[in-house]
């Protein structure tokens, strides 16, 4: 169809009216007799496809293309002039467009029976000039899907039953015509039904039994307590059933999913397969030793199960876990599909799917939505296209949809996309049959996110001892009336005689019967609850404490870094990069042979080169990171005369490690989620997020808080993701100056995570090939510099590279430890300020270590750097950041104010502030100077009283 243009598909239409009137003029109506009598005065046999200005011939073209208005058409022409045929079909495009513009507004989708959201005069055959008389007069109907001409009244009927019944679309704000198209053919050849078997029919109310018989179940058993009920969206199930029944058609073999808690339960047992006996021991929570600290309540649990289609196809599900902040497992879930699908090589993203069931107040409300619906088509995020599943509760808590959005449906936000929206009644069964069938091939066809808005109602409050009653007293009494969806759809069924009654009440006594079964043996005191172990690609790999996990040898010989360095630096023939770049790979050059320092940018290269030669995968992303926020990294680079890319990294060996550095979006939960998400299923990969300043990392918090710090005490998930953040006081303002160390420490406990904050180019190499060499699994956060980048002392000679290890703290090397009166420690970049102000002062009596990895820091590897110093020693801590941020109170809580019982121990800091830095420069240039003179026993008023001095003079 979309091939064809709308004149020849008319012109086909009036050739074989003209065919039929040349045999019996009767056979056609007396509008087409009196139009083909006129042509060439009466002459029967006149070839009318050579006439100028054939009426007809414009028939179809509003209604193939979607390019006529909606506004009421003229009046010009009557039912008895020829001319009157062609404005008859002008009309009918007209009325078939706006059906499918405004159609939606006018379907019954609301269980509960509000009424539509459209001005039922809209759709009226008389707005668009149309009589009852008209209606029975025939019009081409090549352009839907179905015979090639139809009365006016049958149109309409056609129109009404697709657009207008228990299934709203919106679809033509879509672009490309050949896709709006697609989508029409399909639902007005179906009307948006679907035939059904017996066998299906049965299978749908099996599920909607299992899926009520549980909510209810648990209410009669555990009143009162938090289950977060699905009972008003019970199609659900059935929904998710249908949606991997189909998968399975389209061989697909992994699908992710991610929801909240709203029905997670019942999705958990009827779905994933979980055991209702581990369901229902979880209730009894009988054991009070066996969660201290740990653990979370039983509708944030995942799961994961195999699942074998009716077809035969097996395909693996994965339910993840989910903390209460409803939307934001939506990117995980597709950063683990994305991972899922690399490590098949399913390049195309034919073999995988994500599944996302989102509540209505949050895909209106969540800015991440918005966030994951833009990531879906971007190179480096996009899966092949994800179903949103959308339980629509029409209501937020308390919150009615007219106080939580500005928008006429609660998914709104997804017509950012090139992707069709049904609304569906969650109450009509094979409606939302119809609808997901059509979903998934959609999704397949168009490898695009797609989204099913399915109407339901939440028949008890928030949780299960809310009282819904206090403020939606109306909405309640309502539904307090309505049977089950259940109910309602085996009355459906005995009225078709598809069913009986005894059926019905066998299904339903049978899975009463197993869920008692359950219970009993959940109460059992000898009973052992199922547990579920790590995936088959987490063999090998540990989480847990550190104590016992072995350090392992990162270094590499000089000649191998040299042989990495060259290859990095090599760039095939004709390809042109900006000169400044050709001095910078030169450089590069010169410190992969030992000539001279490598800065961090190269010691970066070579750990990422010499890992995926090794074999690793490494998946690299944020914002600007193919060229480095500070145009330090040049790991992609562009060819200036055609604009050609070439990246090195991924040219050193064609049995290399994949390699992949993505340029990401202006989003940080969105893309930290991902990369998160990515970890989750890569162990045997190097899973990097960069920020494009640390600050930037303020947006991230929730998946920090509620994903990486925490999901391995919560649900024994690990991670190996790298977090970089630059972080650094350079007088670059309150934002740009700190990644919030003070929070990552705050957060550290129980060894969940690593941070550090590195000094050295070598130190940065080392970790991240430990990160990847040893099997303790960890999610590794590093305050990355910025001023460190080209620091003329901040760089490492290439036997640095070629040693063991990464070292927790750097020792002082030009340090006497007979002559050291006090030890200072820092991290990062302010050992070069301190280290400057020792040599101009010569003095040899302070001694400075480096703390590298400020968590896990254990007292026995601080023992043993402080070791050369006699007990008594005084250690003064020092940082840039203010006293209530960066790592000091931290430190002074952990130790206390005598370091391991042996060295009195102080802090140099700035004053305690509510924000991090100055956004003066010159007041950030005194602050320092006055940072750096405490730390070595200056007053800080003598300090601005010789820069005030300076200053004058100078003036």
């Amino acid at each position: 169809m979309g091939s064809i243009e709308p004149n020849n598909l008319s012109l086909g239409f009036v050739e074989a009216l003209y065919a039929d009137y040349l045999k019996d003029p009767a056979s056609v109506s007396e509008d087409w007799r009196g139009y083909f009598r006129s042509l060439d005065g009466d002459a029967a046999g006149a070839d009318f496809r050579a006439r100028p200005q054939l009426g007809p011939a414009q028939a179809s073209a509003g209604l193939f293309a979607g390019t006529a208005g909606t506004a009421a058409p003229s009046r010009n022409g009557s039912s008895g002039d020829h001319h009157g045929i062609a404005a008859l079909q002008d009309r009918a495009d007209q009325m078939v467009r706006a059906y499918r513009v405004r159609g939606h507004l006018f379907a019954r989708i609301d269980p509960l029976g509000l009424p539509p959201k459209g001005n039922v005069a809209d759709l009226e055959p008389s707005y668009f000039g149309l009589s009852e008389t008209d209606l029975d007069r025939t019009v081409s109907g090549i352009t839907i899907q179905g015979p090639d001409s139809l009365t006016l009244r049958q149109v309409l009927e056609r129109m009404n039953n697709t657009y207008c019944r228990s299934v709203g679309v919106q679809y033509m704000h879509i672009d490309s015509p050949d896709v709006r198209s697609w989508l029409a053919a399909r639902m007005e050849g179906s009307e948006n039904r679907i035939t059904l078997t017996r066998e299906q029919q049965l299978d749908i109310l099996t599920r909607l039994t299992d899926a009520v018989i549980f909510e209810e179940f648990i209410q009669k058993k555990y009143l009162g307590a938090k289950s977060f009920s699905l009972e008003g969206s019970e199609s659900l199930i059935p929904l998710l059933d249908l949606a991997i029944e189909k998968a399975g058609e389209q061989k697909i073999d992994e699908i992710v999913l991610g929801m909240a808690h709203r029905g997670r339960l019942n999705v958990l047992a009827n779905i994933m397969g979980k055991n209702p006996r581990d369901i229902f021991h979880e209730f009894e929570d009988s054991d009070p030793q066996l969660q201290l600290g740990r653990g979370d309540v039983k509708y944030h649990l995942g799961y994961s199960s195999d699942w074998t289609a009716a077809n035969g196809h097996k395909l693996h599900l994965s339910l993840c876990f989910n903390p209460s902040h409803l939307e934001f497992v939506n990117p995980v879930a597709q950063g683990r599909l994305r991972a899922k699908q690399d490590r098949a090589k399913d390049e195309n993203r034919e073999k995988g799917l994500t599944l996302l069931i989102h509540g209505d107040a949050a895909f209106a409300g969540e800015g991440i939505i918005q966030e994951i619906l833009n990531m879906s088509e971007l190179k480096g995020y996009s899966t092949g296209g994800t179903l949103h599943v959308v339980l629509n509760n029409q209501i937020g808590f308390t919150t009615s949809p007219h106080e939580g959005r500005s928008t006429t449906y609660a998914t709104d936000v997804a017509k950012m996309l090139q992707i069709p929206i049904f609304h569906v009644n969650g109450e009509d069964a094979e409606a939302v049959a119809a609808v997901v069938n059509l979903a998934m091939d959609f999704r397949m066809q168009f490898k695009r996110d797609v989204v099913i808005d399915m109407y339901g109602y939440r028949r008890r409050g928030h949780n299960e001892a809310d009282e819904p009653a206090f403020t939606q007293p109306l909405l309640y009494r309502t539904i307090e009336r309505r049977k089950s969806v259940r109910e309602g759809y085996l009355e459906h069924l005995l009225k078709m005689g598809g069913v009986t009654r005894e059926e019905a009440d066998r299904i339903a006594a049978k899975r009463t019967e197993q869920l008692e079964g359950e219970l009993s043996e959940a109460r059992r005191k000898e009973y052992t609850r199922t547990q579920e172990g790590p995936s088959r690609v987490w063999k090998g790999f540990q989480g847990g404490p550190e104590t016992g996990v072995k350090e392992v040898e990162t270094g590499l010989p000089a000649a191998r870094l040299t042989e990495l360095m060259d290859m990095l630096t090599k760039l095939p023939a004709g390809f042109h990069p900006h000169p400044k770049i050709e001095k910078i790979l030169e450089q590069r050059r010169l410190a992969g042979r030992g000539e001279r320092g490598l800065d961090w940018a190269s010691a970066e290269a070579l750990a990422f080169a010499s890992l995926s030669m090794e074999g690793y995968r490494i998946r690299f992303s944020g914002q600007d990171a193919q060229r480095g926020t500070f145009s330090q990294r040049h790991a992609v680079l562009h060819d200036i005369l055609d604009g050609k890319t070439y990246m090195p990294l991924r040219h050193l060996s064609e049995k290399q490690g994949p390699l992949e550095i993505y340029n990401s979006p202006l989003t940080e939960n969105g893309v930290l989620g991902f990369e998160y998400g990515y970890s989750l299923d890569t162990p045997k990969g190097l899973t990097i997020w960069e920020a494009q300043f640390g600050d930037f990392v303020n947006v991230a918090q929730p998946i920090i808080d509620q994903f990486i710090a925490s999901a391995e005490e919560k649900w024994r998930r690990l991670s190996g993701l790298v977090m970089l953040l630059p972080h650094g006081f350079e007088g670059m303002g309150p934002e740009h100056s700190s990644a919030r160390l003070e929070r990552f420490l705050a957060m550290a406990a129980e060894d969940n995570f690593q941070v550090m904050n590195l000094s050295t180019p070598a130190q940065y190499f080392h970790a991240l090939r430990r990160q990847m060499l040893r099997q303790w699994r960890k999610p590794l956060i590093i305050m990355t510099p910025k001023s460190l980048l080209r620091l003329p002392a901040a760089v490492s000679p290439l036997e640095d590279l070629t040693s063991k290890g990464f070292q927790r703290i750097l020792p002082d090397t030009a340090a006497r430890p007979d002559k050291v009166k006090s030890v200072l420690m820092c991290s990062g970049k302010l050992f070069y300020e301190l280290d400057d102000e020792r040599e101009k002062q010569k003095r040899e009596d302070i001694a400075i270590l480096r703390i590298e990895q400020l968590y896990p820091l254990y007292p026995q590897t601080l023992a043993q750097a402080l070791s050369p110093f006699p007990e008594g020693t005084p250690v003064t801590w020092v940082q840039e950041e203010p006293e209530n941020m960066g790592a000091w109170r931290y430190l002074r809580v952990r130790f206390g104010e005598r370091l391991l019982g042996r060295h009195p121990f102080q802090g140099v800091h700035r004053p305690a502030s509510s924000t991090p830095a100055t956004g003066s420069a010159s007041s950030h240039k005194l602050e320092q100077k006055q940072l750096i003179a405490k730390a070595f026993g200056e007053r800080a008023t003598e300090v601005a009283a010789k820069t005030l001095k300076n200053t004058q003079v100078e003036g």
